[in-house]
């Protein structure tokens, strides 16, 4: 299952967060934005979520304010990107506590370090939530610490 791109929407279209796993020029991965965030946010959310987008399938999922999108091959599991998205928003759930829009605007290094973990060039990595988000714990424990060293 390779993922192409996972994004992070808010309810008004604004880009949250945006990983990419396949080289595009920044004009390509504005326009693409563009079209994600107008295709997703013009549906019902009694609608399916799953959408044919050019060569690729998005998958999406809407967490009170923030649209969660990640685009796979046509041919691969959607169902399993669902749950990629699903475990994404469930240890940010576990690392913030109850994640909103302004964790994620805020927060913004944490939640690309919480994605990291679980996503490594397209492919689902961690699949523990609370290993993940152990391990993000762990690296800010290292830089509070160095930052610690630093300031002596």
């Amino acid at each position: 299952m390779a993922i192409k791109f996972i994004l992070m929407l808010s309810r008004q279209g604004k880009p949250r967060l945006t990983k990419w796993f396949l080289p595009l020029s920044s004009l390509q991965k504005a326009k693409t934005i563009a079209d994600v965030a107008t295709l997703v946010l013009s549906r019902k959310k009694s609608e399916c979520a799953f959408i044919e987008y050019q060569d690729s399938t998005l998958t999406h999922r809407r967490y009170a304010s923030l649209h969660v999108i990640a685009a796979s091959c046509t041919t691969d599991n959607h169902l399993l990107a669902l749950e990629i998205l699903h475990r994404f928003v469930q240890c940010l759930d576990m690392y913030f506590g109850d994640v909103c829009e302004l964790d994620i605007v805020f927060g913004i290094r944490e939640a690309y370090a919480v994605l990291d973990e679980l996503v490594v060039a397209g492919e689902l990595c961690e699949s523990s939530k609370v290993s993940a988000v152990k391990a993000v714990r762990g690296m800010e424990k290292v830089e509070d610490v160095e930052e610690g060293e630093e300031e002596r």
